[in-house]
């Protein structure tokens, strides 16, 4: 389905293939900087999660303002009110989110993984093992996270960043050769009608 829709907006994007282009290489190239620049790139984004929670702290807290007379206006309020707090804990102390935060996703990663593999042994669906292999990954992710715990916090947000941006990128590029290739076909049938 999704390849159908492509197609079917290819019309409209076909002739813009160039600004995936340009998209995707400006992604590989912003995910290698992060990459070359782990710890840099870590405390970015740990800056950017922590403005996030501060600004959802606010609205969550403004919109139980607007809304007193519901009885769960002291929960909005205390959850927006945490949000601001551990917002600028987090934008004040950077290195201190990273490590907070680095530790959240090792336990998540460990939990996730051991559920993972105990689904995928216990329900034994089609191909199962693929999704026990997943498990086992992201528990040793978890693992490896843990156990390098605390010099993980320095280098995982970061190195998490540049392969998604690099993956991202790369994606848009191979969309690009793909748009192409489809205003060079669709060209080709043109001359031969």
């Amino acid at each position: 389905m999704t390849a159908t829709l492509v197609i079917a907006d290819g019309d409209s994007l076909r002739h813009k293939w160039g600004w995936f282009l340009a998209l995707g290489i400006l992604l590989v190239l912003l995910g290698t900087i992060a990459l070359i620049i782990m710890p840099a790139a870590t405390i970015a984004t740990v800056m950017v999660l922590g403005w996030l929670m501060v600004f959802s702290g606010v609205f969550e807290g403004i919109h139980a303002l607007q809304v007193r007379g519901w009885r769960g206006v002291l929960l909005h309020l205390v959850g927006g009110l945490v949000g601001v707090v551990l917002g600028l804990l987090i934008v004040t102390r950077p290195v201190a989110g990273a490590l907070a935060w680095t530790m959240l996703f090792a336990s998540f990663f460990l939990v996730v993984g051991i559920f993972r593999m105990l689904a995928a042994i216990r329900m034994k669906f089609p191909h199962w093992g693929w999704a026990a292999f997943d498990g086992a990954v992201t528990f040793l992710l978890g693992a490896l996270l843990w156990v390098d715990w605390p010099w993980s916090g320095l280098w995982f947000l970061g190195l998490s960043i540049g392969i998604s941006l690099i993956l991202r990128g790369w994606s848009y590029v191979m969309l690009a050769f793909a748009l192409r290739s489809l205003l060079t076909m669709t060209k080709g049938l043109r001359r031969a009608a």
